[in-house]
Formats: structure tokens, sequence, C-alpha cells
């Protein structure tokens, strides 16, 4: 099993005994493990596998025993008014049937209902891995958001001592009203990104808080991700051995051949069983129910037959129903195959395209990098050639904004590095809490249902009543810190020339 980061099992048990409800997870591994256990996605698509479970004992009630039984009182009349002159008969009938073949119809149900169950788990582990790439998404693009604001909010008070500084040497005389002008205008711009950046943050978060369960706070770095394939033809061939995707599509496409079987059965013969017991008590009224005078001896009142035998029952014409519901099976099993070859090629698409994208944000990367290294270089020489005379005020506010451009950059490719190389754990079918570690006795098991109802025989038997699983995030909204209304601008004073000192004749 692959440990992701490093994380060992006894750490992880320790973090899960603290998540009772959607407190704030500080980690990728608490957001995982909160998700895992809270995420109404994931419970409701554990539900959806466990009524795909009972298709299998559906399926093999149809070959047992059915067993019926009947209970009645009739009265018979000789007019509206006269119920006592007319036959009273108490009636009981008890039938049972004993499939004893049916043509492979229920052989192939059974075939067609255990190949669904395969069918449900692959997309439950398809569900876990989507909503998992979700998880690791929101939370690095809350920590690439956070870091932006901070950056933003760094270029504001840089910019907002910018604006100071180019009033109060406009003052002396030594800037003209134009520089000043673009240090206000740098600064309003800086502000207005600032709001945009707040923005986003507070939409990242709420992401956060749908998908997790819990408001984030302050958020760690997240861990190294597992190793990764050093080419795509590596990522493609894990993927195509591995991808519940295409395990859904094959186990599906069994589904549907067995679904063929079971419409051509019905062409065939059936062959049971069966038996009963009847009774019937006259309660001293079998005279009147035989037309004869009252009184006459020698009528028994009760009366009971047990019957046994066999029924074959051969299907001549149905009307085209067979034929029609077998070329409409054989349908559905041609678009489950046609199917399948698109859901191959979607997985190898997503495989390459992860892997490019997390390669291309790599490289992305160090050139940021470097570019945030020579931006800070150049701001440093510009403003001390402008200190010199030889810059002007637009060349540092320039050379600021490429600072931060380069730092934004810098910050997103981080994120996108992280999030594409996750995405192509997922579409490898490695993003998965056991793939990931994330296991420790608290892990959801398909197979235990499975095995508790596939050989279920009363018809009684139901389950408790269910207690949801996921959270509600309908709580207040706590305060951000770094979401905070901006403070209105500092206006600018009057942007008159200084006065102009006469030479001497």
């Amino acid at each position: 099993m692959t440990k992701w980061g490093g994380l060992g099992a006894g750490a992880l048990l320790a973090g899960m005994a603290l998540i009772g409800g959607p407190v704030a997870a500080a980690t990728l591994r608490d957001a995982l493990v909160q998700t895992y256990k809270t995420n109404p996605v994931l419970t409701a698509a554990r539900a959806g596998l466990r009524a795909t479970d009972e298709g299998v004992p559906i399926a093999k009630a149809q070959s047992r025993p059915q067993l019926n039984g009947t209970v009645g009182v009739s009265q018979s009349t000789n007019g509206i008014t006269k119920l006592t002159n007319g036959g009273r008969v108490l009636t009981g009938q008890l039938n049972v049937t004993l499939p004893l073949f049916q043509g492979g119809r229920v052989h192939n149900a059974i075939n067609a209902a255990e190949a669904r169950v395969v069918a449900g788990r692959a997309q439950l582990r398809t569900t876990e891995g989507d909503t998992f790439t979700r998880v690791v998404s929101a939370y690095m693009d809350v920590i690439r958001d956070s870091a932006i604001v901070a950056l933003n909010k760094k270029q504001v008070d840089v910019l907002s001592t910018d604006l100071r500084a180019s009033s109060d040497r406009f003052q002396v005389g030594d800037l003209t009203r134009t520089d000043v002008a673009q240090s206000q205008a740098r600064l309003s711009l800086a502000r207005s990104q600032l709001a945009t950046a707040q923005g986003n943050l507070t939409a990242s978060r709420e992401t956060y808080r749908q998908v997790i369960g819990s408001w984030p706070d302050d958020l760690d770095p997240p861990p190294p991700l597992p190793k990764l394939p050093a080419s795509p033809d590596e990522a493609v061939q894990v993927a195509l051995s591995n991808s519940p995707a295409i395990q859904f599509a094959t186990a599906n496409t069994q589904a549907a051949n067995y679904d063929v079987r079971v419409q051509r059965a019905a062409r065939l013969p059936t062959f049971s069983a069966v038996g009963g017991s009847s009774y019937n008590n006259y309660l001293g009224t079998r005279a009147q129910a035989s037309g004869l005078p009252a009184g006459t001896p020698g009528l028994d009142q009760v009366m009971s037959e047990d019957t046994i035998g066999v029924q074959l029952s051969v299907p001549l014409y149905q009307g085209g129903l067979v034929g029609a519901r077998v070329r409409q099976a054989q349908a559905t099993e041609n678009q489950a195959l046609e199917q399948s070859i698109d859901v191959e090629r979607q997985v190898i698409a997503d495989t390459r395209a992860a892997f490019a994208i997390f390669d291309a944000a790599g490289a992305a990367i160090g050139a940021n990098q470097q570019a945030v290294a020579a931006n800070q270089l150049a701001l440093e020489g510009v403003r001390a050639e402008n200190s010199a005379g030889t810059r002007t005020v637009l060349d540092v506010l320039n050379a600021e904004q490429e600072l931060l451009n380069a730092q934004v950059a810098l910050v997103s490719a981080e994120r996108d590095q992280y999030v594409a190389g996750f995405a192509l754990l997922n579409a490898m079918g490695r993003a998965e809490a056991r793939a990931l570690n994330l296991d420790g006795g608290a892990l959801y098991d398909p197979i235990v249902n499975y095995d508790r109802v596939r050989n279920r025989i009363g018809d009684w038997s139901d389950n408790p009543r269910y207690t949801v699983q996921s959270t509600h995030t309908t709580g207040p909204t706590p305060s951000d810190p770094d979401v905070v209304p901006l403070p209105p601008q500092r206006d600018l004073p009057e942007l008159v020339s200084p006065p102009v000192t006469q030479p001497a004749n």
C-alpha cells in the first residue's frame, strides 16, 4: 500500500479520533478524512451501492418456493332480506409452487445482478476519487487565494507608501502632477485587485466548506504527492489496468450480456412442482348451499382436499413481446460495448492531460521562481536609480507590478501542479482512501453489506432506521480576517504646481 507523504497509520488514527463533526481541518489529511466520513456525495453513493446489492437476493428469490394462503367467508342469499335462507361457508386455501426449470432465466438474472454489484463498487471508487480530487482542489484554492490576498495587501501598503512619498516630493517641486497621478492610479488598481482577490478567497472558502464540511482556518502546506510515473505512457498503462471507470464499464457490459440471456429464456418452457390444501366449512348450512331441504341427513359440513403435482408451461406465441425484449436487451448491450470504448478513451485522455498539466506546471514553477528573483533584483535597482534621478516613478510602479505578477503566477503554478498531480493519481485509480493510506479500521467496506444481504430469504428482514452520516453547513460563516472592507482611499492634496523661483538679473 502506498503511503502518502510518509503519513503513518498511527498518526492518522489519532487525527481521525479528533473528527467527530464539522470541525476545522488544518491539514490536507484531516480534510480528506473528514470528507470520507461526512461528505453527502460519498455517503449517498454508498447507500446507492447497498441498493444495488439487493439486486442479488431479488434475483435469487425467483428460484425459491412461493407460498400463499387465502381465507374467506361467503354467504349466499335467497333475496336481499333473507340472509338466513342461504348457505354460509368458511374457506381456506394454501398453495405452494417450487420452480424446477425456468429456461436459465434465474441463473442469468443472478449473474447480471452480481455484475452490477461489481460495477457499483467501481462506481463508488470513481466517486471517492473524484470527491477527493475536489477536496485537494478546494484545499489548494484556499491556500493559493490566501497567498494572493496577502501579496495584494502588501502591494497596497507599498503603493500607499509610494503615493505618500510622491505627494511629498511633489510639494517640494521634485515631481510633477503626472508622477503623483500615476502613483494614485496604480494604488487604485491595486485596491481593486485586492478586492477581487478577497472575493475569490471567500468563494474558495465557501467551496471548501461545501466539499469538506467545515470552514477553513489556517491550512498547513500539503504533504508531498506519492511518486508519479515518469512518462505519460507509463501513467496510461497504470490507468488502463487500475481505473475504476474502466472496471465499471466492463462489469456493466457483462451485466447487459446476461440481460440478453434472461430475455431469451422467456421463449423456453417452465417446469414447476405445485401443491395445495383447501378447507371448506359450511357452518351447518350445507343443505341450503346445495339446494336441499333443511336438515337433510348425511351431508358433511366440513370438506378438505390436498393436492400435489407438477406443471409444465410452454409458451407458444406471445404477440412478439419476447422478440422485442431480446432485441431491446441486445441494443442495450451494444450501447454498453460502445460506451466502454468511450470510457477507455476518456481515461487515456484524462491521464495524458493531467500528466501534461503537471509537467507544464513544474516547468512554470521553475520559470516563475527565476522571474520572482529577477524582478526583486530589478525592483531594488529601479528604486536606487529613481533616487539618483535616472528612473521615473512610473518605472518603479511598473517594476513593483511585475514583481507582484510573478509572485501570483508562482503561487498559481504551485497550486496547479499539486492539483494536476492528484488528478493524475485519480485518473490512474490511486486517489482513494486505501491507496492514500487513509485506513486504520474506519474505511467503508462494501463487501460487508453484500455478504449480509446476498442470501437473505425472509420477507420481514428490513434494515434498521437509517441515521444520516453527512453533516450540514447551515451555521453562520466565521469572521474572516483576510477579507475586510477596504478603508477609504486618502484623497490627494490639490495638485497645484509648486512656485517657480525667478532667476536674479
